[in-house]
């Protein structure tokens, strides 16, 4: 099987887009992207989109209306928070089994305001029963778990978003470009304890897109600027006990890991940065377990003694993560991408992590869909 190579990656800044449509903030990703790649439209043999919310709008086909279309085969994906990711998967494979030389994936998303998640629209709910089915309110039972089982505290919880914060001060193109300490972020609005309102992502649009090419056209392109997709990990959520009355964000993220591992031939240990899945504060301090980033019950150490921020021993979220960048949900997951791309290329400015070579993005559709992709320079 041919190996696949990002040679194009892009995304727009996040923010709010009340003027435009998806498939417009689509299209801009895209042609961003393959203007990184130094190819154009007709060059792409097949084309994934992931969104969440407009998946069923045949948004690849909008998107084509916007920059051009050449009548090739085109994908729709919908798989929650990791919609982008499996697009870029579904891309990836197409390029691994030799059938096509040049993909291009996409992730777009305008969000709708407010709270995301809920109860199912019948039967019976878990809303007031056992718990919640909103999202702030099952990530805040998923923290408090993690609290009772090693004590992990409010504060070793908020410094994740202190964190995050600093780290989407040097961003260009995050939604909140400015720090919050410590106080400040406790003293915002309580969501669902341990969860304050800037404990949460911020609910955006945006969009995203890498250009994936055979290793034969990244030779003829050259590789200077090429990243190898070195391992591919999708997992849906498995049948536990708990489910659904407790969900589990755990299970399906360590099932796709090892499957990333395994194909990479790789472990946590020969990581250098990690843009993983904060969708709120807890979510990150249970995913630093889930990926391997250190031992059960030792994730408020790694926040505790800066091995996570930038200048760290394996920098987490240097983008500001979801919950400084945002969170437009199809577009997350290859934003998460793009990310690593520009660090293993040395080309994210002020927040470059130095040196970097090999990168694991991570996006969880929850209580659906877990994406990990490792990521190496060629």
């Amino acid at each position: 099987m041919s190996e696949a190579y990002i040679i194009g990656a892009d995304m727009i800044a996040f923010g709010r887009y009340p003027d435009k449509t998806p498939a417009q903030l689509g299209g801009e990703a895209a042609l961003m992207a393959l203007d990184d790649a130094g190819l154009t439209i007709d060059d792409v043999e097949v084309f994934y989109t992931g969104s969440s919310f407009t998946a069923g709008a045949s948004m690849s086909q909008q998107i084509m209306r916007e920059i051009g279309q050449t009548g090739i085969p085109c994908v729709n994906v919908s798989n929650a928070c990791a919609s982008g990711a499996t697009a870029v998967r579904e891309a990836f494979i197409a390029i691994k089994s030799g059938m096509y030389d040049i993909a291009l994936a996409v992730g777009t998303e305008m969000n709708p305001r407010g709270m995301l998640g809920g109860g199912p629209s019948s039967g019976l709910t878990p809303e007031g029963i056992f718990g919640s089915g909103s999202m702030p309110a099952v990530f805040a039972e998923c923290g408090m778990v993690h609290a009772g089982k090693y004590g992990t505290t409010m504060e070793q919880f908020a410094k994740i978003a202190v964190k995050n914060r600093k780290h989407g001060a040097l961003n260009p193109k995050a939604k909140y470009q400015t720090e919050a300490s410590l106080e400040e972020i406790l003293a915002s609005d309580l969501i669902a304890y341990p969860l304050t309102k800037l404990m949460c992502s911020a609910n955006v649009d945006g969009a995203a897109a890498v250009v994936i090419v055979s290793e034969k056209k990244a030779k003829e392109l050259g590789l200077g600027r090429a990243v190898r997709i070195a391992g591919s990990g999708l997992a849906s959520d498995p049948w536990e006990a708990n489910n659904p009355e407790l969900f589990d964000p755990n299970s399906v993220t360590r099932m796709a890991v090892a499957k990333a591992y395994e194909m990479a031939g790789m472990g946590p240990e020969d990581l250098d940065i990690v843009e993983l899945h904060d969708c709120f504060a807890t979510a990150e301090m249970l995913h630093y377990e889930n990926l391997g980033l250190c031992a059960e019950g030792e994730a408020a150490r790694l926040i505790e003694g800066g091995e996570v921020m930038l200048g760290g021993r394996l920098p987490v979220n240097v983008s500001g993560g979801l919950i400084a960048k945002g969170h437009p949900i199809g577009a997350t997951g290859v934003a998460n991408i793009v990310e690593i791309v520009e660090h293993l290329r040395g080309e994210a400015g002020k927040r470059q992590v130095e040196g970097a070579r090999i990168g694991l993005a991570h996006v969880l559709g929850f209580g659906t869909s877990s994406a990990v992709h490792i990521l190496q320079k060629a």
